[in-house]
């Protein structure tokens, strides 16, 4: 059973991040599952550090991203409440010098008001290079007039 409340095409994902930093350094959603979304990201001039190995941080923001999105996909009225990111971590488990990188992300909670994400993310032959948790917070939308 699907946990998405919102299941938009990969089109529509992919075409809402135009001209942000998501589009900017490449990261592409791939698949939406029942329970998961993945998404890649390319290794590359955009998203490497000096030494040519991928940034860690351009695999918080492909986490983030992945897990901001789950979390709006698993909103039930979205004109009434919207996501924010309350914490995440991240461990550098393999270094990544070339090719994509692949992140997974799974609910750990959905609760009423905070979602706990992990996110998986794994290099072209699937070892594991990061693992991520990220917390969200469900808040209510201002009314502006």
């Amino acid at each position: 059973m699907a946990i998405w409340k919102t299941t938009p095409t990969l089109e529509a994902l992919n075409s809402m991040n135009a001209k942000t930093l998501v589009d900017h350094i490449g990261i592409e959603f791939t698949e939406i599952g029942d329970d998961y979304l993945k998404g890649t990201m390319p290794v590359d001039d955009r998203t490497v550090q000096p030494m040519r190995l991928l940034h860690g941080g351009a695999n918080v923001v492909l986490a983030e991203t992945l897990g901001s999105v789950a979390s709006v996909l698993c909103l039930s009225d979205m004109t009434q409440q919207s996501v924010v990111g309350l914490e995440i971590n991240a461990n550098h488990l393999k270094a990544v010098r070339s090719g994509k990188v692949t992140g997974t992300c799974r609910p750990i909670r959905i609760g009423r008001r905070i979602h706990v994400w992990e996110i998986k993310i794994e290099d072209e032959v699937g070892h594991l290079s990061c693992i991520s948790r990220l917390t969200i917070s469900i808040i209510d939308r201002k009314v502006t007039e």
